[in-house]
């Protein structure tokens, strides 16, 4: 086996402070003709990052390049032609020998083979079927599993866990419940660990759910197999998709989901950027951009519509610590670039959400997540309820929610199909439906960080002055010093006690935001202990720091005494030794300065009626407009007339963005007819609806082009 974890092309991550770095059999493939290196079974969107590569199509309609959008098989964006087929490149291997070549319009349609025969399509029966095997369908199953009942979960990833596979910071909520205090990429690991222990739960990776049928059956594609299974009950746990805005440029290659990224960084350990800019200021927006500086990536700013960040203030505090720009009451304007993104215009926003003529400044940027929320993947269950099935649903398929959160409403969907199938009588526990609206809750209200007023020697500075649902802090002070401001959860944490300086509460802390103050070997140039993520050997001992407060303003320079690194919790704990009156504010090391921007002129008014609003058809803003100006509302006459939702992700995309634009046309929404919903949910190849199988080729994916 031929080993390349050295010497490895720019765009691959050599370092990673959680994640171990990736070694793997290289081989090689070819892309338009050029021969390039991969690790056998990587990803073909993450081999091609790799290589440089970004662009992976021509639209047939423009001729515009396409990159990807969300690297999570719900969008065609990223479709190569591959051996001759057009597929889709975040979810298909890369293979030795493989001919990956840049689509170029439409592909074509390969011909049917005269000889071959077709299969049996077997049929399944279970007790209970979870589409899903996130957090959510998880926590479904494990709770099924305790009570033997034959549960089958399918999921098109490789591995269990959802999105916390892509999730490298610690997690908020309660410890009992959710694990909290444990990074994601370990709650995944404990929850798959739960679930296989159960004999009655059977596990389907890889597998693709194309569609729910009147017959109360659903179909599923699995080794190339097209099989039905009938449930008597189901799970839809499907999680989330993200979604776009409108604006000029964007769907250049390197416009593109924060999932999208974090897949790349976090699964894949590819470095696909080198300056980044986030638009939207939400817990996944401020988390990407965490996740970018751990890899390396430096973020040249979060921008933010709103007046105030969405996301918890300590996930906005410790990316302002470190020295990243965060514009509220900002959006983007246009993404530039010849074929790929060269920069990003920004600008200020009025309280109706509308540029601010002469505000607008230019930002350099080669990426440009757009992180403004998320839509449910709800299909399935919609269409079971059609069908009349005993559905339940959980998770972001539910409501978009944190993962603690999601694993809770997993816990009561299993609650509510045990009941439904007559083994469970009890309806759901008072005290559960509880804790869930807990763990779901907003952001609340922000509170003054109180000063110290104790005598201790050596004690805790706490800077979770928002309410959200947390308690690691509180369980693991040995001397129970650390308490909750009142009886909930969502209550800020306080110190009161004893402290014996152990560091446990600021290594467990979701938010890093805790440091530890030691005046006992020296009142006056005390002793402050920070946590620090980034990268292992960028500070060490010795070394000059800037020291920052938790806003991110600049304290004083300070010399760097110890680096202890805590290997079991993936944290380096930084002591430095500060002036006496700054040791309570000292929170952070800065380690960024803000990119300047350039003016940016000549942005005029309605850019976004040439936003592309369908990426499949290329249907702009001032498209959907029109129609509707002129009556439609119809999504159906809509899309028949401007082809919006034609495409092959079948509306997935462009719909929540036209009704965004429904209601900024002063349209009521309850004036709309929804899209009717096509039979099959994903793209498949058109033969594996009959198992078929060329009497020349086997075909693993069930033979026939996509359709």
């Amino acid at each position: 086996m031929l080993i390349f974890n050295q010497n490895l092309p720019m765009n691959r991550i050599k370092s990673h402070m959680i994640l171990p770095v990736k070694t793997g059999k290289k081989i090689k493939f070819t892309f338009d003709g050029k021969s390039l290196s991969a690790y056998d079974g990587e990803i073909i969107s993450s081999a091609l990052f790799a290589n440089g590569i970004k662009i992976f199509s021509y639209h047939h309609k423009d001729k515009s390049p396409q990159g990807i959008f969300c690297a999570n098989g719900q969008c065609s964006q990223c479709t190569v032609m591959v051996d001759g087929l057009a597929v889709k490149a975040c979810v298909n291997k890369i293979k030795a020998g493989m001919r990956v070549e840049t689509l170029k319009g439409l592909p074509e349609i390969s011909e049917l083979e005269e000889e071959g025969k077709f299969g049996e399509i077997e049929e399944i029966e279970t007790d209970v079927l979870i589409i899903g095997g996130g957090p959510s369908g998880l926590s479904a199953a494990a709770e099924l599993g305790k009570l033997n009942i034959s549960t089958l979960i399918v999921d098109d990833k490789h591995k269990l866990g959802g999105k916390l596979v892509l999730q490298t910071h610690k997690f908020f909520g309660s410890v009992e419940d959710c694990f909290a205090g444990t990074r994601g990429i370990d709650i995944a690991d404990k929850l798959e660990e739960q679930v296989r222990a159960y004999p009655a739960v059977n596990i389907w990776l890889n597998c693709e759910c194309v569609g729910v049928f009147s017959d109360q059956k659903v179909g599923a594609l699995y080794n190339g197999k097209y099989f039905l299974i009938k449930p008597k009950a189901l799970i839809v746990a499907a999680g989330a998709r993200e979604k776009s805005l409108p604006f000029s440029g964007n769907t250049l290659p390197g416009v593109y989901g924060a999932g999208a990224f974090q897949t790349l960084v976090n699964r894949d350990l590819i470095k696909p950027s080198k300056k980044l800019f986030i638009l939207g200021a939400g817990n996944v927006g401020l988390i990407a951009a965490y996740h970018a500086l751990q890899a390396g990536i430096e973020v040249v700013g979060i921008a933010e519509a709103m007046k105030d960040a969405g996301g918890y203030k300590v996930h906005l505090d410790k990316i302002k610590r470190l020295g990243v720009p965060v514009y509220t009451s900002h959006t983007v304007l246009a993404a530039k670039g010849k074929k790929k993104l060269e920069s990003i215009v920004l600008s200020r926003v009025d309280k109706n959400f509308k540029p601010i003529a002469g505000s607008e400044k230019t930002f350099e940027s080669d990426t440009l997540l757009v992180a403004v929320g998320l839509n449910s993947v709800n299909e399935f269950y919609k269409q079971a309820e059609k069908a009349r099935m005993k559905v339940f649903i959980c998770g972001d398929a539910q409501e978009i929610a944190e993962a603690s959160a999601a694993m809770f409403s997993g816990k009561i969907a299993a609650h509510k199909v045990l009941k439904s199938l007559g083994i469970m009588r009890e309806d759901v526990p008072k005290f559960w439906s509880e804790k869930l609206n807990i763990l779901k809750s907003k952001p609340g209200k922000i509170y003054p960080n109180k000063k110290n007023t104790k005598k201790n020697s050596v004690y805790p500075i706490i800077r979770c002055a928002q309410e959200i649902p947390c308690n690691p802090c509180v369980t693991v002070c040995p001397k129970k010093s650390i308490k909750l401001s009142g009886p909930s959860i969502m209550k800020n944490p306080e110190f009161d006690g004893e402290c014996v300086g152990c560091l446990k509460c600021l290594l467990v802390c979701p938010g890093l935001a805790i440091t530890i103050v030691d005046r006992r070997k020296d009142k006056n140039n005390p002793f402050v202990y920070i946590p620090f993520e980034i990268e292992r050997d960028k500070i060490k001992a010795g070394d000059k720091v800037s020291i920052a407060d938790t806003d991110g303003k600049f304290l004083q320079s300070a010399e760097v005494i110890h680096v202890k690194d805590f290997s079991a919790e993936n944290t380096l704990v930084i002591g430095v030794k500060v002036a006496a009156g700054i040791a309570d504010l000292a929170a952070s090391l800065k380690l960024y300065d803000a990119q300047a921007p350039q003016n940016a002129l000549g942005i005029k008014d309605g850019i976004e009626d040439s936003a592309i609003v369908c990426r499949c058809e290329k249907v702009t803003a001032g498209d959907i407009k029109k129609v509707l100006r002129a009556g439609v509302r119809d999504m159906n006459r809509l899309k028949a007339v401007t082809r919006a939702g034609m495409g092959s992700c079948g509306g997935k995309t462009c719909s929540s963005i036209i009704m965004a634009i429904i209601r900024s046309e002063g349209i009521n929404p309850e004036e709309i007819t929804d899209f009717t919903q096509r039979p099959l949910f994903v793209e498949v190849p058109f033969g594996s609806l009959c198992n078929y199988e060329s009497a020349d080729k086997p075909s693993e994916s069930g033979g026939w082009s996509d359709f």
